[in-house]
């Protein structure tokens, strides 16, 4: 049995830091031309275009296939190619589709699945896992290169980007 207030608690706000984090990249997002969203400082570094196919690859396969069944289309090695394969508006739209997508799943997730075991990555070394811990690491995830995706962005702009909460003074 699973408490109603706790799980309620979890995924609004799961919900809630998903939206924020949406936000957050598309404010990022805005302040960079096409040429900045695929920069790499060398090979071994992700643009931040590439960020953005990479968490829309990661929400689908997690949170849209292995959580609710809809088709596994992720191509990872699309999400790391170092030649752009969308435009940078293409690539954002599509991390702000999945992640909207991802956000109203998990908002309807009925409580007594998330102690449901799933195998979200049977092909990787993440094998048998809650739907609980799979919606964590998924919003986790996101949050981490969204930390990735502002860093780049200042080093870009070379500004503050005053994503402070609240603002500051």
């Amino acid at each position: 049995m699973f408490n109603d207030d706790l799980a309620e608690n979890f995924l609004a706000y799961s919900v809630t830091r998903l939206v924020q984090f949406q936000t957050t990249i598309a404010s990022c997002c805005q302040l960079l031309t096409e040429e900045q969203m695929w920069h790499r400082g060398g090979d071994h570094e992700n643009s931040i275009a590439n960020l953005l196919l990479h968490l829309s690859g990661n929400l689908g396969q997690l949170i849209l296939h292995r959580i609710y069944g809809a088709p596994d289309i992720r191509d990872r090695d699309v999400e790391f190619s170092l030649i752009g394969t969308h435009s940078a508006a293409e690539a954002y739209r599509l991390f702000k589709d999945v992640s909207q997508q991802a956000a109203n799943l998990i908002a309807s997730t009925p409580h007594e699945r998330l102690l449901e075991i799933v195998n979200p990555q049977p092909s990787g070394t993440w094998n048998h896992a809650t739907v609980l811990e799979v919606i964590y690491r998924a919003v986790s995830h996101v949050d981490h290169h969204t930390g990735q995706i502002i860093l780049l962005t200042k080093q870009m702009v070379r500004t503050d980007l005053d994503l402070s909460t609240p603002p500051k003074r």
